[in-house]
């Protein structure tokens, strides 16, 4: 399996800035053996989609809403990511989850429906730092996994980032060690519940610095990446670390 970088940009680049980035990354692309994605905003997903009509580099969202299309409004829709030819859709981002106040259960239909479009979703668990120091890392990513994977289909694909939310644009990292005992509690109980072929990224600060590193830790199979994927150059060489 190659090992994926996914960029997640946030609220980051409009149009032209993301049609920019795009096509400075694809100069590179035939020098990297990996898997990329990157997640734009969404006022960027047509820009997206025509900048990566020639490419093996894929895109998809950062939030899309349970629903195809209806009365929701300040929505996402999945059915019109697919048309504008995006292939993924980050589900339960930290920020999702404690800025918006996103729950388990909505997390799982979204997973759900996501997949019945056969796109990928990307779901991510993660304790707070409070959660981490009562010791409940175990017990937060479990039920994070046991309920937003509650409706999902185990014969499509599927990949989970783990991201402890205390190490996300700190500048805090978590240690080998805790990364290392996270992505192996997170890897037997994804296989307990089914989904043995899950690939699992890290997303807690990544940079060029310590990305070698991280991914010789057993079940990283790669990274959600925040800031550090607004720059192009830096996002290269944290693929090409590896």
């Amino acid at each position: 399996m190659k090992k994926i970088f996914a960029g997640n940009w946030k609220l980051n680049k409009n149009p032209s800035e993301t049609r920019r980035f795009l096509h400075q990354l694809k100069s590179h692309e035939a020098q990297l053996d990996a898997e990329l994605i990157v997640f734009p905003p969404a006022t960027s997903w047509e820009a997206s989609g025509s900048a990566l009509l020639d490419s093996k580099i894929t895109w998809g969202a950062q939030n899309v809403c349970s629903q195809g299309s209806g009365a929701f409004t300040g929505e996402n829709s999945g059915v019109v990511l697919k048309d504008l030819g995006g292939k993924f859709v980050l589900v339960g981002h930290s920020e999702r989850r404690h800025l918006f106040g996103e729950s388990d259960t909505l997390l799982a239909d979204k997973v759900a429906f996501v997949q019945a479009l056969d796109l990928t979703p990307v779901l991510c668990v993660g304790e707070t730092l409070p959660q981490r120091e009562a010791q409940q890392t175990n017990e937060i990513n479990r039920t994070q996994l046991q309920l937003g994977l509650a409706k999902a289909d185990r014969t499509k694909r599927l990949i989970v980032a783990y991201e402890p939310v205390w190490a996300i644009g700190t500048g805090k990292v978590a240690t080998e060690q805790q990364v290392l005992q996270a992505h192996d509690f997170v890897a037997t109980f994804l296989q307990e519940l089914g989904f043995s072929n899950a690939a699992l990224l890290y997303g807690g600060s990544v940079k060029p610095d310590n990305s070698a590193s991280l991914l010789k830790i057993p079940h990283v199979d790669g990274f959600l990446i925040g800031g550090a994927s607004l720059d192009v150059e830096t996002f290269v060489k944290i693929i090409r670390g590896h």
